[in-house]
């Protein structure tokens, strides 16, 4: 395995760690990592297209994961926000008459 297919599989694996621990901001920094480590592997690895081809795999279902956690974390944000907007509204009330 060369080293691109090498570092684009460290950096998926390092990506999946800090989704276990939803870690956005360093998601956020190894999406760009994972992103030029797939053109430097897609230059690289034209003798290894095996293992570019199963870390490619990896990667999709990696960013799968990633989709769907993004998406319920943004489906708990936006019902915590409702939540705080009705409290905000209940106590504009609650000083109004009382």
């Amino acid at each position: 395995m060369n080293t691109s297919v090498q570092r684009l599989q460290n950096t998926g694996t390092a990506m999946r760690h800090a989704l276990s621990t939803q870690d956005w901001e360093a998601i956020g920094e190894l999406d760009q990592q994972c992103r030029q480590a797939v053109e430097d592997a897609m230059v690289d690895a034209a003798g290894d297209d095996g293992a570019l081809r199963e870390r490619m795999q990896e990667l999709l279902d990696l960013y799968k994961d990633l989709v769907s956690a993004c998406q319920a974390e943004r489906q708990r944000l936006a019902n915590e926000l409702l939540q705080f907007n009705q409290s905000q509204q209940g106590a504009k009330v609650y000083q109004l008459f009382g």
